[in-house]
Formats: structure tokens, C-alpha cells, sequence
């Protein structure tokens, strides 16, 4: 479990897991990122316990704390875990069944997300939402089978010491990649719908903003080291953006007279995507998806094209320019976070 600034979530996300009953030994391993909201003082108490081991990541990277935690580890199966997340009982149990049962080097399950405020949740229903992510698999998946990468997930050591373990080079979307290389050696990566984990999204829109526009940009990155490897549901946002942007310019030659006539009905037609999308996101949060409270499906609104236009701003800067040294900075800041 890699940590950063999760004083707020860590106690329960650390129960959770060691509640897990899989019948034999087992340890939990946190790699701790230099925190400055009490996370690191919190880790060293629950480290109390025996089945915890602490290492420390200075980097801050997630990758990087992956693999310090991995070779830290003793035990030939391991399960992936987020410090902001919490695994439903028998979680692990399950994933050890179906790594046997089908022969897999990973499997993973859904990500439930949910929420404790408006805004939360309003971001959680976007997570789980076709609309919201882009409908892959464990943002909701209902059939088992073959996967192009897992959430979180549970895998064999053996391969992933086969593969090379996560990628160090790579900031966001590491799992991905992970992934993409245990595929391309052979394995299956497996979806389970009957894992499910939760998930508990960015608390504030400023974090949002800084979480989307990160993962947009190391995604285009791995469009330009990877091509037509990655699905194509990761280059709709990207198109959105370019296409608000032909819209603005359509806009302004139609405002100034340069379009005019049969040309100007003709570039109308790149509104259209933008009227379709704007529909959706209306429908989605007046809707049932859209939450019971007023406050919820305003944020709704709001939430869905944050994600969706600093995700795609993001990615066309990845592919332009690549990733270099971005990081996701929605873990810093915001000290005043209250407490659950």
C-alpha cells in the first residue's frame, strides 16, 4: 500500500485489509511517502500490529513505492491495495480462487466508488458511470472474463518478477502498463465482477482538477510510447477538447462574418458533439445517476466535465510534449481537510 497524506482514510483502509481471511499467513506492507498531515505518525501506530512493515519511499513516487513494497515482501501472492480505498470482506479470499481457477497472473475487480459529501459523491457516481470513465470494465463491469488491466489487483510474484515488476519511469498509469506486459508475456490478466472494492474519490474540485489533468497527461505519454495499444475510450476526451476548441474558433468566424451562407451551416456541424455531450451530462444529473439531493446533481453538472476536459487537456499535452516530470499534486495541500 503505497501512502501520501491519508491520515483521513488510512486507519480504515489498513482495518479493512487486515480483516481479510485467507488461512494463512499473511503481512501488510506501507510504503510511506513523506506526509505532512499526521499519515506517517498514524502508520507507526498501527504498525503495533506484527502483519505490518513500514518502508519508506522518499521519492513519493507511486511506482516506486510498489516495487520498495513488493521486494520487501515474503509471500509468493500479491494484492495490490490503495491507502484511500477498503476491501469488502472476502475480497482476497475470492481473488486467490480465481487466480487458481482460471489460471491468471492478475485479477482484479470493481471499483465501487462512493462518496461522504456532495461533491464526493457526485465524483463517485461519475467514477461509476459509462459516462463518467468511459465504461471499462471495473468502472462496473457485470461479465467475467479476460481484461486489459486490473483495478488494484492480485498478482502472482513469480510473474511479475518475470516482467520486471511496475515501471518506475512512469508516474500514472503504471497499472496500466503492468498490465500491458504480463498480456504481452503470455498471461491473462482477469476481470472478477464479484470483487469489489471501495473507493473513495478527491474531496475538493481543485483536486480533481490536478488528479485529471495528471493522469490525462501520462496517458498521452503512454499514447507515444505505446500507440495503438491503449483502448480507444481513452482518446474520447481528448477529441471533446479539440472539438470545443474548433467550436470557439467556428463561433467567433460566424460572429465576425467571415463564415457566412452554406459554410457557415456547414461548420455548424461541430456544435453537434458538443450539444450531445452537454445533454448527457444534464440527463445524467437530473437523473437517478445524478444523486437525491439538489446540491448533489449540481455538483454532478460540474464534476463530470472537470474529469472529462482537464483529463483531455491533459492527454493532447502528454502527446504533444510527453510527461517528463509530472506528478499528481492532489494528495499536497488542502491541510484543512477535516477528519472523519
Amino acid at each position: 500500500m503505497p501512502v501520501l497524506n491519508e491520515r483521513a482514510y488510512l486507519r480504515r483502509a489498513v482495518e479493512t485489509v487486515l480483516a481479510q481471511d485467507v488461512g494463512g499467513p499473511t503481512e501488510l506492507i506501507l510504503a510511506l511517502a513523506p506526509s505532512t498531515d499526521g499519515t506517517t505518525e498514524l502508520a507507526r501506530e498501527l504498525a503495533a500490529d506484527e502483519r505490518i512493515v513500514l518502508v519508506d519511499n522518499p521519492d513519493a513516487d507511486i511506482p516506486i513505492g510498489l516495487n520498495r513494497a513488493i521486494r520487501a515482501g515474503r509471500y509468493p501472492t500479491i494484492v495490490r491495495v490503495d491507502a484511500h480505498s477498503e476491501l469488502e470482506p472476502g475480497y482476497t479470499t475470492r481473488a486467490l480462487e480465481t487466480l487458481d481457477r482460471v489460471r491468471a497472473a492478475n485479477v482484479g475487480g470493481v471499483m465501487k466508488a462512493d462518496g461522504r459529501t456532495p461533491f464526493q459523491r457526485a465524483v463517485a457516481r461519475a467514477y461509476n458511470s459509462p459516462i463518467g470513465l468511459g465504461g471499462g470494465a471495473y468502472h462496473g463491469g457485470t461479465s467475467e472474463g479476460e481484461a486489459e488491466s486490473a483495478y488494484l489487483g492480485v498478482m502472482r510474484r513469480d510473474v511479475l518478477d518475470e516482467v520486471g515488476l511496475f515501471d518506475e519511469s512512469i508516474r500514472r498509469g503504471e497499472d496500466w502498463e503492468l498490465n500491458l506486459r504480463i498480456r504481452r508475456a503470455g498471461y491473462r490478466v482477469w476481470f472478477d465482477p464479484a470483487l469489489a472494492v471501495t473507493y473513495w474519490p478527491r474531496e475538493s474540485w481543485t483536486r480533481l482538477v490536478r488528479q485529471f489533468s495528471a493522469t490525462g497527461r501520462w496517458r498521452g505519454e503512454l499514447v507515444r510510447r505505446f500507440g495503438r495499444g491503449n483502448s480507444l475510450r481513452f482518446f474520447a476526451p481528448p477529441a471533446l477538447v479539440i472539438d470545443l476548441a474548433l467550436s470557439v474558433i467556428v463561433g467567433l468566424l460566424q460572429l465576425t462574418g467571415v463564415l457566412n451562407g452554406w459554410w457557415s451551416l456547414a461548420a455548424s456541424a461541430v456544435y453537434l458533439p458538443l450539444v450531445v455531450y452537454a445533454v448527457l451530462i444534464l440527463a445524467m444529473a437530473v437523473g437517478r445517476g445524478g444523486g437525491t439531493g439538489w446540491r448533489d446533481k449540481l455538483w454532478t453538472l460540474v464534476v463530470l466535465p472537470t474529469m472529462h476536459f482537464s483529463w483531455g487537456t491533459g492527454f493532447l499535452t502528454g502527446v504533444v510534449r510527453g510527461a517528463h516530470d509530472t506528478v499528481d499534486t492532489s494528495r499536497l495541500g488542502d491541510r484543512n481537510t477535516p477528519l472523519p
